[in-house]
């Protein structure tokens, strides 16, 4: 029974196997005619791809995609499109790095600037013929593979007119070179314009037409090329310009050095940090407007420059007498301050520009005040020249910064005109007022010192002064007896000076005559000095001479020509001497 049931099992057991060897064959048998039929399908995949009618797809010709395209449609959308393809010029820095392609000049380069002949059926053919060419079994694959971009650079298939692409890769170059562009700003009404700083860059056109015709770029219409040198610009930052532009505003003036118009300087003030944001945004060499509060000069250069020193101002004349010693140091006093030219808002101190009055420098020795008394000085008849500028300024309606009267009011000029000076004491300065340069001119001319100050009258208006007299001191004489002196014998040892007190006031006139406006100027006070004569020990006594004090007076002074006082003043003659003791004025002392 064993040995049954065992060939029973046997059979069992071989008739299972048997049935899974059928199944394993029949898997097998499906796979193959898969691939069969797949091999055939790819096979026919093949034999479509090699023998399509059609273009491939994206095959390129010039960067046009032709793909999909018979021969002869391909054909036609290149030539179409040739009038106005252009070729990607993208520049590249010593370094190799990128240079911006949006950067002023432009890298597009048309073809039709090179003259270009283009044979469409060579580069269609080429390009498809190249695409489809390689292994029959490798066609499907690679027809399927489809690439971003399929063609073939022909270089022969384009010519080129050599002397269009030399002119044309010599523009191209120039537009695409330039020197370094540094910070640049300038100012509107309510803005400042700023120029960020770019680069500077050198494009070699031989290289550049070498390389156009090579004819590379046939490929895919672009080519890389080096910028040859770069030179860095210089930059400034908002902080910088803000420092720059946020000072004193100043009108354009005059350089006496170098005989030249100095520029105007404006002031602004503008959000620092918004402007830095807005200039680090902007593309390099481009403009950013940034809002500022702006406050321009009275006067640009360019406005200066056709009324430079054009009008005079105003002008004074007065009569030098006395010493030859006080009439040299007039003369060499007016002469330190001839040609001095002030800016707007200048300063100017007689004292400073005229300086130290010395022996070493050629004063002499003349009259002069020294604590009331009259000495001898080196440098005696130097205030005529400042009083004889002070009525100049006065007429130009300038600025009177400081002023002192003189002690004892002065022959050679009327009164409440005069400034007195002294090294190291009283000092007569002014202030140029007026938005355009002044230049001081002296002349001394027949026994007469012209100062005049040169300028720009915008609007005619001229000055008049004139001088209201409060109180007069008269001077009463004195006697001194003196045994030395011989009987009966009188000597002057003091000149007298009656005393005033008055004040003047200036008068601005448009220019018709109107009458515009009358302001007090200042008031000078002029000390009395008795008359002091010695007299011998048996002299009779001389009667005094009486110094008539005349009433309060308003004087209109007339052009610096004939100015009152510029005449010596008449010797005083005292009847009570016999002989008469004549006693000549101290004209022009201080």
């Amino acid at each position: 029974m064993e040995q049954i049931n065992e060939a029973v099992e046997k059979r069992a057991g071989g008739a299972r196997l048997k049935k899974g060897g059928g199944i394993a064959g029949a898997l097998l048998a499906a796979l193959g005619l898969t691939a069969v039929i797949a091999g055939g399908a790819y096979l026919g995949l093949c034999a479509y791809a090699v023998n399509s009618a059609a273009i491939w797809n994206n095959t390129h010709v010039l960067n046009q995609d032709i793909g999909g395209l018979t021969r002869e449609e391909a054909i036609q959308k290149v030539e179409a499109a040739v009038p106005d393809l252009a070729i990607d010029l993208r520049l590249y820095d010593a370094d190799g790095g990128p240079v911006d392609p949006d950067a002023p000049g432009g890298c597009s380069i048309p073809l039709s600037g090179l003259g270009a002949e283009v044979d469409a059926a060579a580069l269609v053919d080429r390009a498809d013929g190249s695409v489809r060419s390689g292994p029959f079994l490798t066609a499907g694959y690679r027809y399927l593979a489809a690439p971003a971009s399929r063609g073939l650079s022909s270089p022969d298939a384009v010519t080129l007119d050599p002397e269009k692409t030399a002119e044309t890769a010599a523009r191209v170059a120039a537009e695409l070179s330039w020197p370094a562009l540094d910070t640049e700003y300038s100012v509107e009404e309510d803005a400042l314009l700023v120029r960020t700083a770019m680069d500077g860059r050198a494009v070699d056109a031989e290289d550049l037409d070498e390389t156009l015709r090579g004819r590379a770029w046939v490929a895919d219409l672009a080519v890389s090329f080096p910028c040859r040198s770069l030179s860095p610009a210089k930059t400034m930052t908002a902080r910088d310009i803000h420092d720059a532009v946020s000072g004193e505003v100043k009108n354009a003036g005059y350089d006496v050095e170098t005989d030249t118009i100095t520029p105007e300087q404006m002031g602004a003030d503008f959000d620092v940090p918004a402007a830095q944001a807005a200039m680090d945004a902007a593309e390099p060499g481009t403009t950013v407007r940034i809002p500022a509060d702006i406050q321009l000069p009275a006067v640009t250069a360019e406005d200066l420059e056709a009324v430079l020193f054009r009008d005079v101002l105003g002008e004074a004349r007065t009569h030098v007498s006395g010493t030859a010693a006080r009439i040299s140091n007039v003369k060499l006093a007016a002469a330190a301050f001839d040609g001095t030219v002030l800016n707007s808002g200048d300063v100017f101190s007689y004292n400073e520009t005229v300086g130290q009055r010395t022996a070493a420098k050629g004063y002499k020795p003349a009259p002069a005040y020294v604590q009331g008394e009259t000495v001898d000085e080196i440098g005696g008849g130097v205030c005529q020249p400042s009083s004889t500028l002070y009525l100049a300024c006065l007429r130009a309606n300038l600025e009177i910064t400081e002023r002192y009267a003189h002690r004892y009011v002065p022959a050679y000029i009327a009164k409440g005109m005069d400034a007195t000076v002294s090294w190291g004491g009283p000092d007569y300065k002014f202030t140029n007022s007026t938005d355009y340069p002044i230049k001081i001119e002296t002349v001394y001319e027949k026994g007469y010192l012209t100062v005049r100050l040169l300028g720009t009258n915008v609007d005619g208006t001229y000055v008049k002064m004139t001088y209201e007299q409060l109180s007069s001191t008269p001077f009463e004489v004195v006697y001194e007896d003196d045994p030395t002196l011989a009987p009966g014998q009188e000597v002057v040892k003091v000149t007298p000076y009656t005393g005033y007190k008055g004040r003047t006031y200036r008068n601005v006139y448009a220019a018709d005559g109107t009458l515009i406006s009358s302001e007090y100027e200042d008031t000078s006070d002029y000390k009395v000095r008795n008359r002091v004569i010695l007299r011998g020990p048996v002299a009779e006594p001389s009667v005094p001479a009486v110094n008539p004090t005349p009433g309060d007076i308003t004087v209109d002074f007339p052009p610096a020509e004939t100015d009152p006082g510029t005449t010596p003043e008449p010797p005083i003659v005292d009847p009570g001497t016999n002989p008469p003791i004549i006693v000549l004025p101290e004209d022009g002392l201080g």
